[in-house]
């Protein structure tokens, strides 16, 4: 009878370690797509306009001549400049605060079971969900001082006399300004903090409710921490896109004369409107994009959105 067959395992045959420009260019046809879009979206603009940023452009859009750097020095040896840094700064830090003050009440309401809860869900949406000069524009014409319903309303409640022009200053246009960029942005921040609070396990809210934590407690030291992530992704969000507004500032302060009521964006559309110096233009643009930058990059540093709690 003869002995049973040995079985001798077999070594699995080694990789062969591959490089990195072998991964990337095997990774080339799935990613190929999205860097051309990246390129043609992004970056050739974004290189046009700091080429643009150098050259002399007559108001027709001829090219005329390079001049180095004097388009960046006529742009910071405007006068105006520092009004408009300073109502950019308030305009951005008054509209992401009060949003995330008020996104973070909302999303602590709609994360409660209470009857008509998915309508009210529905409802908060519409904001965002619509045009943003649609609606800019019904508060503008609401605000009208002669026909304004909503001049209509305070006089009928008698907090005031006469109908006031809401949009035809700088500090009053700016404070609706405000309260408009609030209302369309709470949705989409308050969307963002209910996905973090739902995320939040149950049985940490219990342990903390069994160790004694009360409702404030819980929320700053349990639920505040866990909606980290949530919340520091919402203000980055909102920074970019409070900060590169256009649309409610241009419906609310067109008509103002000067420049008072403008921030950084509303003020190159002016000068590339009215003034048409595409290169002026450009350079303020450039003087925009490295402020976003800056502030993106302090942000993210400082606050390390995506770092675990």
């Amino acid at each position: 009878m003869s002995a049973p067959p040995v079985l001798t395992a077999v070594e699995p045959a080694k990789r062969r370690p591959t490089s990195g420009n072998q991964s990337f260019f095997s990774s080339l046809p799935w990613i190929g797509p999205a860097l051309l879009l990246i390129l043609a979206m992004v970056a050739f603009p974004a290189g046009y306009m700091i080429f643009n940023s150098t050259r002399k452009i007559s108001q027709v859009g001829t090219d005329l001549h390079s001049v180095g750097l004097a388009n960046f020095v006529t742009v910071f040896q405007d006068p105006a400049l520092p009004r408009i840094l300073l109502n950019t700064f308030v305009w951005v830090v008054s509209v992401v605060g009060i949003t995330v003050l008020f996104s973070l009440a909302l999303a602590q309401f709609l994360n409660k079971p209470f009857p008509g809860r998915t309508i009210v869900r529905m409802a908060v949406i519409v904001p965002w969900a619509a045009s943003v000069v649609m609606t800019t524009t019904v508060f503008y014409y609401g605000l009208d001082p002669n026909y304004g319903i909503f001049n209509k309303f305070l006089m009928d409640v008698g907090v005031l006399d006469e109908g006031f022009g809401w949009t035809k200053s700088a500090v009053s246009a700016m404070f609706v300004s405000v309260i408009v960029a609030i209302f369309v942005s709470i949705p989409f921040t308050t969307y963002t903090l209910l996905a973090g609070l739902q995320s939040i396990p149950q049985e940490t809210l219990e342990a903390a409710r069994v160790d004694g934590a009360g409702r404030w407690q819980t929320y700053l030291f349990i639920i505040l921490p866990q909606l980290r992530s949530a919340l520091a992704v919402s203000v980055l969000i909102n920074i970019i896109n409070v900060f590169n507004n256009l649309p409610i500032l241009k419906v609310m302060t067109g008509s103002i004369p000067g420049t008072n009521a403008d921030t950084l964006m509303t003020y190159i559309f002016k000068v590339l409107q009215f003034d048409r110096r595409l290169d002026i233009s450009s350079a303020l643009s450039v003087v925009n994009f490295a402020v976003v930058v800056l502030i993106v990059a302090i942000y993210v540093k400082t606050v390390k959105p995506m770092k675990e709690v």
